[in-house]
C-alpha cells in the first residue's frame, strides 16, 4: 500500500509519539490536509458518535491514542486505564470496519506480555501467562485490540494489524512526575534535585529490573513502514533489541546530567516486570525495520530537549 493520496486518521497525533508519526507521514508524501488528527477535547473516542465521525472519509486509521502512564498511575487508576483504552480501541475499529476503511493500524504495548516471558520476548509467547500485575489492566485492554483485529480479519476480511512497541522515550515526552514513564521521570527528578541543591535522589524499587527502550522517532518510522507494508494477522514487536537495568539507566542519566549525588533505592516500591526485551526479528523480516538511534545518543537528545523546554 502506498500512502500517497490517502486520507489518514491519526488518533493521538498531537501526542508524544503522534507528532513524530505525523512527520513521517508527510515524508511519505501524505498531504498534510489529508491527515486528520482528532483532538480529545473535541473528539472523545470513548463516545461512539465521535468514532463514527472521524472515520467517515478515512482510507487508513492509525490508532495511537491511549491513556497511559508509569507504575504509579497504573496502581492508582487501573479501572480507568482498562476501560478508557479498551472502549476507545474497540469502538474505533468497529466504526472503521463499518465505514469501509482500507486498513487499521492498532498500536498496542509491551505491557501485554506475560510477567515471566522468556527473554527476548517473541510474539508467539504473548498468550503464555498473565501480565505483570501493576500494568495488567492497561496491557490487557490493548491486547484485546489484537483479538479484535484477528477476529475481524477472519469474519469480515478487514485489514487490521497490531504492533507491540517497547518503552519509548525522546523529546516531547511526558515529564509530569505523577504520570511519566521511567526515563522522563528520572530526568525530571535529577533536574529538581539540582535545582533544589539536594545531594541525593530517591528511586523506586531495587534497580535490578531491566528494560528495553526505543527512540520515539525510530518507533514512528516503524509504524509508518507497517502501515505501508504489513498486512498479516500476527502481531509485530517494535523495539531496539537492547536491554539495560534500571540501576545502570539511573547512572547513565546522572552522568549525562552531571549529577554527582547519591542514588537512594526504595525497595518498598515495586520494580514492575523483572525483565523486558523484545525479539525484533519479525519487524526486520516483514518491514525491513531496524532501530537507527543508539541509546546514548537518544538519551542525550532527550535530556537536551528537556533542559531547553522546561
Amino acid at each position: 500500500m502506498t500512502l500517497k493520496n490517502k486520507v489518514v486518521v491519526l488518533t493521538g497525533g498531537a501526542g508524544f509519539l503522534g507528532r513524530f508519526v505525523f512527520k513521517k507521514l508527510i515524508e511519505q508524501e501524505v498531504l498534510e490536509q489529508c491527515i486528520l488528527v482528532p483532538r480529545s477535547c473535541n473528539f472523545d473516542l470513548k463516545e461512539k458518535e465521535n468514532c463514527v465521525e472521524i472515520v467517515r472519509n478515512a482510507d487508513i486509521v492509525i490508532h495511537l491514542a491511549a491513556k497511559v502512564g508509569g507504575i504509579g498511575l497504573n496502581r492508582e487508576k487501573p479501572g480507568e486505564l482498562f476501560y478508557d483504552n479498551l472502549i476507545m480501541g474497540v469502538q474505533l475499529m468497529e466504526e472503521a470496519r463499518k465505514a469501509g476503511v482500507e486498513k487499521f493500524v492498532a498500536v498496542g504495548t509491551i505491557c501485554a506480555y506475560p510477567k515471566f516471558t522468556p527473554v527476548p520476548f517473541k510474539e508467539e509467547d504473548l498468550w503464555n501467562g498473565y501480565p505483570e500485575e501493576t500494568n495488567a489492566p492497561y496491557g490487557l485492554a490493548k491486547k484485546m485490540l489484537l483479538v479484535q483485529a484477528q477476529a475481524y480479519r477472519q469474519q469480515y476480511g478487514f485489514n487490521a494489524i497490531h504492533l507491540l512497541p517497547v518503552n519509548l522515550y525522546g523529546p516531547y515526552d511526558n515529564f509530569d512526575p505523577a504520570s511519566s514513564h521511567v526515563i522522563p521521570a528520572l530526568i525530571y527528578k535529577i533536574h529538581q534535585a539540582q535545582k533544589e541543591k539536594k545531594n541525593f535522589i530517591e528511586v523506586w524499587g531495587t534497580g535490578t529490573a531491566t528494560r528495553e527502550f526505543l527512540y520515539v522517532e525510530d518507533a514512528a518510522e516503524a509504524i509508518v513502514m507497517a502501515a505501508e507494508k504489513y498486512n498479516k494477522p500476527e502481531p509485530v514487536n517494535i523495539g531496539s533489541g537492547m536491554e539495560i537495568s534500571i540501576k545502570d539507566l539511573v547512572i547513565l542519566i546522572a552522568e549525562l546530567m552531571n549529577f554527582k549525588g547519591e542514588i537512594r533505592w526504595d525497595p518498598t516500591k515495586p520494580d514492575g516486570q523483572p525483565r523486558r526485551m523484545l525479539d525484533t526479528s519479525r519487524a526486520f523480516q516483514e518491514l525491513g525495520f531496524k532501530a537507527k538511534t543508539s541509546f546514548e545518543e537518544g538519551l542525550k537528545r532527550t535530556v537536551e530537549w528537556f533542559l531547553e523546554n522546561h
